[in-house]
């Protein structure tokens, strides 16, 4: 039993003619914004701010930067802009504050545990001891 694979997934469907949903939407946006400032503004003054949005709308519709549509260029200049950018070469020096002097402390109120040679030995031998047990359990487990 054979099955079809689709073959263009890359490509988008021509829902309005020969554009796609997305293009269509991107225009009609533009169109959209320009009739705004036709109603809002006087005809010359809407049609100089609204030369710069049909372009920008056409520009999102059919241009291709770097083989990618204009809109990922637009989200990437976006985020580059305002996300926080870390610069190795602009290290800001950190202001050094002297520490506060604790209580001078008596050295002989100071606690150190000493070992006598007993338990020097002790240690020593406990320590020969786990080492011998643990390769004697795994030569047996071999």
């Amino acid at each position: 039993m054979r099955f079809q694979t689709p073959q263009f997934i890359g490509i988008e469907d021509k829902i309005l003619g020969p554009l796609t949903l997305k293009q269509f939407i991107y225009l009609a946006g533009s169109a959209g914004s320009v009739a705004l400032l036709d109603v809002i503004f006087p005809r010359l003054v809407a049609l100089m701010l609204g030369a710069p949005i049909v372009i920008f709308g056409c520009m999102l519709a059919f241009y291709k930067y770097n083989g990618k549509p204009f809109i990922v260029f637009v989200e990437s200049a976006f985020q580059f802009f305002f996300s926080a950018k870390l610069y190795l070469w602009k290290k800001t020096e950190k202001k050094i504050q002297a520490q506060k002097k604790s209580e001078d402390v008596n050295v002989a109120d100071v606690f150190v545990p000493r070992l006598s040679d007993s338990k020097l030995k002790d240690l020593a031998w406990s320590l020969d001891i786990h080492d011998i047990t643990q390769e004697t359990r795994d030569k047996k487990s071999i």
